[in-house]
């Protein structure tokens, strides 16, 4: 049972994200995903004109004579959100903590769907897969979604990322627009995603807090990791541990940008201090241009 100070906030947040998929919004999400997907129609013979690389050498060879593959453009899409839940996520020093932003951008995204007349669904992960919402339609599903956002309590405070990949890659049979949206703070997916890329159009968000980037100078400081509970008592004020510290935060988004690079995936950074409706429009604008 929720309690009203939630419900409350739900609604409040169910409201804003709704008003940011505005109809400018939704017609920026269409430009850059609709006509992207694809699905077989039929097998007919050649005619002149027609794209060879389309040819269907099995039945033209079975035939004796040649036939070509037809395809339609898919009006109606599938969306599925891979919401990482885990212990990192509640964590922010800014305007929000992460947790609340994913939260607000996949809100947006599931409007986004339902505004184009597309199915939109939810996995939930941690370290294990803790709610599968399958895709469906229409604004009392995502106010479902929004509220299991906000509310659910995860089992794992740790992330497998690898697990929610490869669960998904099991029960979406069809091609669909897929947005992981997770700080990323995990290894061994490298796979996981070369085969989700591969089956999918896939987007990573990746939510990060400034605090994360660059330790501050306070001196003594006590930090705890929220997804193993250690806890560490550091010395703020050496140099050496801050320049530590930052080389590994550049050296990890280095290696996740260099990962979807390879594995043909776009990325977008997400920030607790910043806006969301801009570097999205910018990744629809990238994808337009792309097309």
């Amino acid at each position: 049972m929720l309690s009203e100070e939630l419900l409350k906030k739900i609604q409040r947040f169910h409201f804003k994200t709704r008003r940011l998929a505005s109809d400018l919004f939704a017609g920026q999400y269409v430009s850059a995903f609709k006509g992207r997907g694809i699905e077989f129609a039929e097998v007919r013979e050649y005619q002149p004109g027609d794209d060879v690389r389309t040819i269907d050498w099995n039945v033209s060879a079975r035939s004796g004579r040649p036939f070509v593959k037809v395809f339609h453009e898919e009006r109606e899409l599938t969306v599925m959100l891979l919401l990482d839940l885990s212990g990192s996520h509640l964590f922010g020093t800014r305007n929000r903590f992460k947790r609340e932003l994913l939260a607000e951008v996949a809100g947006m995204l599931a409007f986004l769907a339902i505004r184009t007349n597309d199915k939109v669904g939810a996995l939930l992960f941690s370290s294990r897969i803790e709610k599968y919402i399958p895709p469906k339609k229409g604004t009392s599903h995502v106010w479902r979604l929004i509220k299991e956002i906000f509310s659910y309590e995860p089992q794992s405070l740790t992330t497998d990322i690898d697990a929610a990949l490869t669960y998904l890659n099991r029960v979406a049979k069809r091609h669909a627009i897929v947005f992981l949206i997770s700080d990323c703070q995990d290894t061994g997916f490298e796979k996981s995603l070369r085969l989700t890329a591969k089956k999918h159009d896939l987007t990573i968000l990746r939510i990060s807090d400034p605090a994360e980037g660059e330790l501050p100078e306070v001196g003594l400081m006590t930090l705890q990791d929220p997804e193993t509970g250690q806890v560490a008592l550091i010395n703020t004020r050496s140099k050496a541990l801050r320049g530590r510290w930052r080389n590994y935060q550049e050296e990890q988004a280095a290696h996740l940008s260099e990962l979807v690079k390879r594995a043909g995936v776009d990325l977008v950074d997400l920030s607790t201090d910043g806006p969301v409706v801009e570097p999205l429009t910018r990744l629809f604008d990238m994808r337009r241009r792309r097309m």
